[in-house]
């Protein structure tokens, strides 16, 4: 066997699917296919069963996961020890950010650590808060950005960016706009538009909403702020947003702090280790682009 077999057996074990881990590894799916019998045939067991959509592993697949990603993590740590002693970095780094956000710090971060260090291969995923933080764990994703209802997601180290309350922001003409405070109890008589489960903003809300035993009209959902602002000022329903995110749509809705909601939507950049230097250099760019940013912002 050889680290490339590994290198696509983790694929495919982190994806549950042949296609989506030919595209991570830039190589086609009949390459990734022909590789994994390989190593099937090497080891004289099958690593995956494949008789349903969702390919999972077997008993000798599960076996072998831990071992194959510390044989990958033990390789790439020879080249990361060689380049830290002659001061190049090199290697892959994956990136993680929520869907939807069109926060530019993450972007200026990536920009300024590919040009000091351009031996680094970055790839930049998008997906929900709940599956980024998954993906942090295992070690699919070495950073991400996500939203987050606590600060300290279980594991992982987190650097806190943006702790905001939640906002309900009505169309106009709404009945709750006349009031100077807004509750839980009040909005649960509305439809509601917010982002979808497996974000940071809604498990705010969701766990508020628990906490007082309310159960509210979820009318729509989207990722992206934009579009909840947007389905909100068509008088669909009263959007759910952060501060910051309001205040965007200040000519289009009218922004009323959620009066029993103490518990803040957090943004933060997470990871689980910094010993790779990578790690290490993307989070020095990202801690000094969030600081000008907000620094800014203010």
């Amino acid at each position: 066997m050889d680290l490339r077999q590994l290198e696509y057996f983790v694929a495919v074990a982190e994806e549950q699917n042949f296609t989506r881990a030919a595209e991570r590894v830039h190589i086609s799916q009949s390459g990734v296919s022909a590789q994994i019998r390989q190593l099937e045939r090497e080891l004289g067991a099958e690593l995956f069963d494949r008789s349903a959509r969702t390919v999972t592993l077997t008993v000798a697949g599960k076996a072998a996961l831990e071992h194959a990603r510390a044989a990958l993590a033990a390789a790439g740590a020879v080249g990361q020890a060689v380049g830290e002693v002659t001061d190049l970095i090199r290697g892959r780094l994956t990136v993680g950010m929520i869907i939807g956000c069109t926060l530019t710090p993450l972007f200026e971060a990536l920009a300024e650590f590919h040009q000091a260090h351009p031996g680094v291969e970055i790839s930049l995923l998008e997906d929900s808060s709940d599956r980024l933080a998954e993906g942090v764990r295992t070690g699919a994703v070495d950073l991400a950005l996500i939203g987050t209802a606590t600060a300290t997601p279980d594991g992982l180290d987190a650097l806190t960016i943006i702790s905001e309350r939640l906002i309900a922001a009505l169309p106009g003409g709404h009945p709750l706009a006349k009031q100077r405070r807004v509750t839980l109890r009040d909005l649960i008589a509305y439809p509601i538009v917010c982002m979808p489960p497996g974000t940071g903003l809604r498990a705010v809300f969701d766990q508020a909403c628990a906490a007082q035993s309310l159960q509210p009209s979820i009318a729509l959902q989207a990722s992206a702020a934009d579009a909840i602002a947007d389905l909100a000022a068509r008088g669909l329903g009263v959007a759910i947003l952060s501060n910051s995110m309001a205040a965007s749509y200040r000519d289009r809705l009218t922004a009323r702090t959620i009066d029993d909601v103490e518990t803040p939507a957090l943004l933060a950049l997470i990871w689980k280790s910094a010993h790779n230097p990578s790690v290490r250099e993307l989070l020095v760019h990202s801690r000094q682009a969030f600081t000008d940013f907000l620094g800014l912002h203010q």
